[in-house]
């Protein structure tokens, strides 16, 4: 249903943090013109975690009606409350996204059976295609294979980020449920190996720098074209590390704003970049042929 390089859009802001929408559009636009297979609204690039209900459900409206079909639009739907969650995932049918984006629930740390059971109840509570999100890093939340198996037996749940930074275990995924489930990369450096596995794309965050590249990469991986897929892998891979040299989406945020797409904006208790890493991001934005 979906492949490719996805984009975990950042959110543009003006420096009190309000969405500038005009910046947002400007966004849209350029990873339309670069090929961008689909757009993810409001995920964890897009500072889904400090921007409000309300916020949350105009942001993925407003992507979508500036998209106006041209690409997929995902929408990042996760929450630790099933109930949250499910309330999000309806906004984001409502407003017309393709697909959710759902994050395995941070802080509260549950049970497998309880992941099981919190998806579950978002797929039969919202028709809309679901991808689970596994990034155990951020959220101290591990989904196991065994579970993903369980739920690839539901219809509308049809692929899964994998995010655990683990080749081997998106293989366990794609052994037990690759013909139910899509598994999509959610690490930028293991984007290429995942998809030789057998992974169908990414959801990246070095999109909304590269778009053109990354969709380059994704395309010629996916056709089978290896050696073209690493020669164009090879060029993104300082950006790749450099967009990680603090907690995303910091770094990628002052990279598009270098681009001249936005502003600095970003919300607290996130801040700007460092003035010590300024020179690493920018050298690896030169390498990947961004600036």
């Amino acid at each position: 249903m979906f492949h490719g390089s996805m984009v975990a859009l950042v959110t543009p802001m003006h420096d009190d943090g309000a969405v500038d929408e005009a910046a947002l559009e400007r966004l849209v636009e350029f990873h339309v013109d670069n090929g961008t297979d689909a757009i993810v609204a409001v995920g964890t690039t897009g500072e889904s975690a400090t921007l409000d209900y309300d916020e949350h459900c105009y942001v993925m409206r407003r992507v979508v009606e500036m998209v106006r079909g041209r690409t997929a639009v995902i929408g990042g739907t996760g929450a630790n409350s099933t109930w949250e969650a499910i309330k999000l995932t309806r906004c984001a049918m409502e407003g017309g996204c393709d697909a959710a984006l759902l994050v395995t629930p941070y802080y509260n740390k549950p049970t497998q059976e309880g992941l099981y059971q919190h998806f579950k109840a978002v797929s039969e509570a919202v028709p809309i295609p679901q991808i689970l999100y596994n990034v155990p890093g951020r959220t101290a939340c591990d989904i196991l294979p065994e579970t993903v198996e369980r739920l690839a037996g539901i219809s509308n749940i049809v692929g899964i980020k994998e995010a655990s930074g683990s080749v081997a275990r998106a293989e366990d995924i794609l052994e037990r449920c690759g013909d139910r489930l899509d598994v999509f990369c959610g690490e930028d450096a293991k984007n290429l190996a995942l998809m030789l596995a057998g992974a169908k794309g990414c959801i990246s965050v070095t999109a909304n720098v590269a778009p053109s590249q990354m969709h380059q990469m994704c395309t010629a991986a996916l056709s089978g074209d290896r050696e073209e897929a690493e020669r164009i892998d090879a060029r993104l891979a300082a950006l790749h590390k450099a967009l990680f040299v603090e907690t995303n989406p910091i770094p990628v945020k002052w990279a598009v704003h270098k681009m001249g797409f936005c502003g600095e904006g970003i919300r607290l208790p996130l801040t700007r970049l460092s003035d010590q890493h300024h020179e690493t991001v920018l050298q690896a934005m030169k390498l990947a042929g961004c600036l």
